[in-house]
């Protein structure tokens, strides 16, 4: 398939630039993939889509304050530093900007929130340009960073725990899985009730998350790799759901990626506890193996999240939601209003 395909056009004022508040009062449009249909409702309507024995999986990740401004000391210039991942001891991957000033040998300096001084150094550029940077000063990441959000949204948010997930745990993440921001205590707990289960699994969000597919055919297209780990505990809740027939809901695109590829990886209808590197491309033709549902948010044009969900439903089905979505001013990504495919 073309990459255009999965284009469309979409009025910047529907793109979200603050969270809803309470969270679950964002919409939350139902799309039921065999009948075609879509109704409209709000989050906090989903135990009515839910019923006893039903397994929802969530990603516990936790966004890291990554963004990072210092001063570089030749130029005494301003530069920005988007933590990527964390390498040896003391070092990390990191896009840098203006990259044409950071080569390597450059050293920057980056002031805490507390008046240190941290010292760094550029010690490797990747091929695809990102730096292999020494930042091995004693520092708490959350002194010198802060929270980093898309580049579609152009305000800062008061509270940066607005881009985390009230279930949040695990650092490691440059991004939310943006499909739990609509959860509340309060309602994990309704679905509690319900009798619903939850899997909480762990895969941290990486840049690729933002980028457009940029080549012709999607075919061609190099997907990144993100770090994942399934427990023993989440993998039993699964294949527990799997005996009975009950249904696996994916919170979000990223729990889908992790347990599609762990199906993949390990060859079964069961999955078994695991961690490692997840680079599944899950485009239309892909046969799900062990996603029954999907909460979603509404995805960039061309991205490879927009193509991820035309493989769980269809894309003429998909395209039809975000359609209605425009027609009906839903808003749009990581702030925006939520999508249950069933």
């Amino acid at each position: 398939m073309n990459t255009n395909d999965f284009d469309y056009f979409l009025p910047k004022s529907l793109i979200a630039q603050n969270p809803i508040e309470p969270r679950d009062h964002s919409k939350l449009m139902l799309v039921n993939r065999k009948s075609s249909t879509v109704s409209h409702g709000f989050f906090y309507d989903l135990p009515d889509y839910l019923i006893e024995g039903d397994v929802l999986v969530f990603n516990n990740t936790k966004v890291i304050p990554a963004r990072i401004y210092g001063l570089s000391e030749k130029s005494n210039a301003h530069i920005e530093l988007l933590l990527l991942s964390r390498e040896e001891k003391g070092t990390w991957k990191a896009l840098v900007k203006p990259g044409k000033r950071m080569r390597i040998g450059d050293s920057f300096k980056v002031i805490s929130k507390k008046g240190n001084t941290i010292n760094g150094e550029v010690l490797d550029i990747y091929d695809d340009g990102s730096r292999l940077i020494d930042l091995s000063g004693i520092y708490e990441l959350e002194d010198i960073g802060e929270i980093p959000l898309p580049p579609y949204i152009h305000k800062k948010i008061e509270d940066p725990n607005r881009y985390q997930t009230v279930y949040s745990k695990y650092d490691g993440s440059i991004a939310a899985p943006t499909a739990g921001l609509h959860f509340t205590n309060e309602l994990l707990q309704k679905l509690t009730d319900l009798g619903v289960k939850f899997a909480y699994v762990t895969l941290h969000v990486g840049v690729g998350t933002f980028k457009p597919v940029s080549v012709d055919n999607i075919q061609d297209h190099k997907m990144h790799s993100e770090w994942w780990k399934l427990s023993n505990k989440a993998a039993n809740i699964i294949n527990d759901a799997k005996m009975n027939s009950n249904r696996i809901i994916s919170v979000g695109t990223t729990s889908a990626r992790l347990l599609e590829h762990v199906a993949t990886k390990q060859n079964s209808k069961y999955v078994k506890a695991d961690s490692g590197w997840a680079d599944i491309f899950i485009r239309p033709g892909y046969e799900f193996k062990m996603v029954d549902g999907l909460i979603t948010n509404f995805h960039l044009p061309k991205s490879t999240l927009l193509m991820l969900i035309s493989a769980f439903s269809s894309k003429d089905i998909i395209f039809n939601a975000y359609n209605v979505a425009i027609e009906s001013d839903y808003r749009f990504y990581s702030f925006g209003d939520a999508m249950f495919i069933i």
